[in-house]
């Protein structure tokens, strides 16, 4: 375990402090970046929901519906009710980091109408992934509460779901990207200055995603060697 008694494990430290590391980055740059594009406005006139809206006219994706979510970047896409959803700022905002950022949640809708496979592994995975968020840990402490090795591993494995969702998670965000930013080009909404932007506030989005999948798999990598299923001993 991570913590023993009023000790925390500093073979935990050492394979963790990189992955938290990037994550910290990764949350300042993506929130500074956002921030910075905000306050340029997009030089199509359109807010995000206005570009989201466009984007999926002209690609005759009439049945996807783009609506206002609730909180700061709590922009998705559902591909149950094929519903994009936009926070307050990017779905009223006719800002360069709103068009990024609505293009993007668009992104999504085109991957579902495209079948594109690893969206719909991930979209499978979300109820086994949702469970693995927490349930690991409750049966790893009780395994080791109860000295029993077979509940710390299935914990374990339960927590190893979890990572492959995150990895999985990756093609999908990086292609969803791609897909704005050639969708933005295409149908002319972007120029060159906005361009930038939204590659800035995308790049800087996809590395949360992946600072995420490197914090899983070092804290993944961690039980294994305390397990000895890596390095040959079991602390």
């Amino acid at each position: 375990m991570p913590m023993f008694g009023l000790f925390i494990d500093p073979l935990y430290l050492m394979v963790l402090i990189p992955g938290m590391l990037l994550a910290g980055w990764a949350t300042l740059s993506v929130k500074s970046r956002f921030a910075r594009w905000s306050r340029v406005a997009s030089s199509s006139g359109r807010t995000g929901a206005e570009t989201a809206r466009e984007i999926l006219r002209r690609n005759g994706l009439f049945d996807v519906k783009v609506e206002m979510a609730h909180g700061l970047l709590s922009d998705h896409y559902d591909p149950r009710t094929r519903t994009v959803r936009l926070s307050p700022d990017v779905y009223s905002r006719a800002s360069v980091a709103s068009v990024a950022v609505a293009a993007h949640e668009v992104g999504h809708a085109l991957q579902h109408a495209k079948e594109y496979t690893p969206l719909a592994l991930r979209s499978a995975a979300v109820p086994i992934a949702s469970l693995g968020s927490y349930a690991p840990w409750i049966i790893m402490i009780g395994g080791f509460l109860l000295h029993s090795l077979t509940l710390i591993y299935v914990g374990v494995v339960l927590f190893t779901v979890t990572v492959l969702f995150q990895l999985i998670t990756l093609p999908v965000e990086f292609n969803a990207s791609a897909r704005a930013k050639q969708q933005l080009q295409q149908l002319g909404l972007v120029n060159g200055r906005d361009a930038e932007g939204v590659s800035k506030v995308l790049s800087a989005a996809a590395m949360t995603y992946v600072a995420a999948a490197v914090t899983a798999v070092m804290t993944l990598l961690y039980y294994l060697i305390r397990l000895g299923l890596i390095g040959g001993r079991r602390d």
